[in-house]
């Protein structure tokens, strides 16, 4: 299983509250048969101009998205977080967070981790400034380390569990469990069925 303890990189300020999962991956792109390709595409509506934060050039590489309230409101799409997550962000950082799409965010590894308003612009401000500050993000002590900057994280515990024992990896889950799957499948009957027709 896949323990997620630290994500470190630069990171990429992006203001305005209520952003929803139309905005991050419109509905045009829900069509594809899997997520591959979905990275180039996030926010293609608000990226007219090519002056959005995931078009500027001091932004590109980074792996931390810092967001205000109520980041991934609307639709359940997990197209949205698939989206980001191909675009290269690993982990977000935001003032509050709709919650299926913190849920969709955590079953694919992706830490979504809050702070204060206050704390959160202040972060926003110093990544416009100062683009190149390296960013580390630690589960375990629940802080964001910003340059000399340490700012307190809040996150359920059960999520922040989750993520640091690698239980959000649900393919990782069933691969350490195997024996224990196949013995159990022995045990049913209709499974013993199966097997003895093919």
């Amino acid at each position: 299983m896949s323990k997620i303890e630290r994500v470190s990189g630069r990171g990429l300020p992006l203001r305005g509250n209520d952003i929803d999962t139309d905005r991050i991956i419109p509905a045009r792109f829900l069509r594809c048969v899997t997520f591959d390709g979905l990275g180039e595409h996030v926010f293609a509506d608000d990226r007219q101009s090519g002056q959005h934060p995931f078009d500027l050039p001091q932004y590109q590489g980074a792996r931390i998205l810092v967001v205000n309230a109520n980041f991934g409101c609307g639709s359940s799409r997990e197209h949205a977080p698939q989206a980001i997550a191909r675009w290269g962000i690993q982990a977000i950082v935001g003032e509050s967070f709709a919650e299926i799409f913190a849920g969709n965010c955590l079953a694919m590894g992706i830490p979504c981790v809050t702070s204060s308003p206050e704390q959160v612009q202040a972060l926003q401000t110093l990544l416009e400034d100062q683009p190149s500050t390296e960013l580390t993000l630690d589960l375990p002590t629940l802080t964001l380390t910003a340059g000399d900057r340490v700012i307190p994280l809040t996150m359920a515990e059960s999520a922040r569990q989750m993520l640091i024992s690698g239980q959000w990896d649900a393919c990782g889950q069933l691969l350490a469990n195997r024996d224990k799957i196949h013995e159990v499948a022995a045990q049913l009957p209709y499974v013993r069925w199966a097997v003895h027709l093919s």
